[in-house]
């Protein structure tokens, strides 16, 4: 039983770290585009 619950929780781990990982690397893709538009839009002023 211990095995097994080893096992479902190393996974859950895994899921997580993928799941904050993609989290991270969307504020990250956002920022740059936001970024992005703010110095063309100051540019085009």
């Amino acid at each position: 039983m211990s095995q097994k619950n080893n096992a479902k929780r190393v996974a859950y781990q895994k899921k997580q770290e993928q799941q904050g990982r993609n989290v991270v690397t969307w504020i990250i893709c956002v920022l740059i585009v936001l970024g992005l538009t703010f110095a063309i839009w100051t540019a085009v002023q």
